[in-house]
């Protein structure tokens, strides 16, 4: 990893912030050695945003023979945002603050595949019922972000929702938003470079590359849902054939268990064989607790589908050499406990850097809420702290002075 960032004058705010953030805790001379900026400059930057409340002195650290360091820390309730996860089956709102906590969560039915007013009026009115639930004032929301599987798609409903709130929207891809939240939240420790693997209804991951969010000129990186498994596999709704998400995703898990009958009374499916159009989401949930009661044949169709997503995993973890990779979603928030210990084996045995670093393989703790806490995040990202291309956390930055709290 590359020695302590320099960073130009229009970024040494957003520099700072973010490695106040990072680190948790810091001193002065901490940062001085993490950006390589100047006393000076670093102590006028951290006294402006003391004066703006975005930064607060802690306490200080332990002596070594001099003068006691001051440690700061990230006033978390300076600011919040607010991230939706659009989807059809649910809509996920969250509240958090700055350091990306939730403060607020309420979860609703979808909206299908519907976008009129009546659906952007709806969830302005939401949206207005999550901040009030805390009495976070207004002006201290700094926007909204708004993911789904097919951001482009809703320029339009975003322009309208923005309007509906008053409050400016971001768009991205909910895959991605899963991985920002991760980083924003220090889900992930200090690595730089992982991925969150995100399980839907569909198959998707988020990269983080050295620090930075790696989307791709169309917003598109990441579909390892079409990765090719199986040349000669079924077709995918992408145009090519034997897709992993095709093969393993939820869609064909549920697909499977519909087509046997034992398994679908046993499960309890909303779709049974009949009903193809009945929501993928409900039936994979069904699928899963069959599995957890013990259905040996729900448990097969689980880890069968486990096994294509571990050699997709690994695939994703070879081409990028990743540290850390995070299983997120809805559906990993059902069925984690069959899939991690798959993936974790797979990449144990087979990882091609395996004899350099192991690839740690985790399931998020909020893997259900995931996307729209890091749709949220995305917001506090591009106000606060829009990274610049290079700049990195340096390995020892989190290894400051340890504080001693003043009551």
């Amino acid at each position: 990893m590359s020695g302590p960032a320099r960073v130009t004058h229009a970024s040494t705010r957003a520099a700072v912030l973010d490695l106040v953030r990072a680190a948790g805790m810091i001193s002065r001379v901490g940062l001085v050695n993490a950006t390589g900026l100047t006393g000076g400059t670093i102590s006028t930057v951290v006294r402006g945003l003391i004066d703006e409340g975005l930064v607060a002195e802690t306490g200080h650290a332990e002596s070594t023979g001099g003068k006691r360091r001051v440690m700061l820390q990230l006033n978390h309730f300076a600011r919040y945002a607010v991230g939706v996860h659009l989807d059809e089956a649910r809509i996920t709102y969250v509240l958090t603050n700055l350091g990306g906590a939730v403060v607020a969560r309420i979860s609703r039915a979808g909206c299908g595949e519907a976008e009129d007013s009546g659906v952007i009026e709806r969830m302005a009115r939401e949206v207005d019922a999550l901040i009030d639930s805390v009495g976070v004032e207004r002006d201290r929301i700094l926007g909204l972000g708004l993911v789904s599987a097919r951001p482009a798609e809703h320029l339009g409903f975003g322009q309208a929702l923005e309007r509906a709130t008053g409050l400016p929207v971001v768009l991205d891809n909910d895959a991605t938003a899963a991985a920002i939240g991760e980083h924003w939240s220090g889900g992930v420790g200090a690595t730089s470079t992982f991925a969150a693997l995100y399980l839907g209804t569909g198959i998707g991951a988020g990269v983080v590359l050295g620090g930075t969010t790696y989307r791709g000129p169309s917003g598109h990186a990441g579909e390892i849902g079409h990765t090719c498994l199986d040349v000669d596999g079924p077709e995918c709704r992408c145009g090519a054939k034997g897709c992993l998400e095709v093969l393993a995703g939820p869609a064909a898990v549920v697909t499977q268990a519909r087509a046997d009958r034992a398994l679908s009374r046993a499960a309890g499916l909303v779709g049974g064989r009949t009903r193809a159009a009945a929501p993928v989401a409900a039936d994979f949930a069904a699928i899963s607790r069959a599995a957890r009661r013990g259905n040996a044949r729900a448990l097969a169709l689980l880890e069968r589908s486990a096994r294509y997503l571990a050699v997709g995993a690994r695939t994703l973890a070879n081409v990028l050499d990743l540290e850390v990779l995070v299983l997120t979603g809805p559906s990993f928030a059902i069925a984690g406990s069959v899939y991690l210990p798959v993936l974790r084996a797979e990449l144990d045995r087979a990882f091609i850097a395996r004899d350099a670093h192991p690839v740690s393989v985790r399931l998020s703790p909020s893997a259900a809420s995931a996307s729209a806490i890091g749709a949220a995040a995305i917001v506090l990202q591009s106000e606060l702290v829009p990274r610049q291309a290079g700049l990195r956390l340096p390995d020892d930055l989190a290894a400051d002075e340890p504080p001693v709290f003043v009551r």
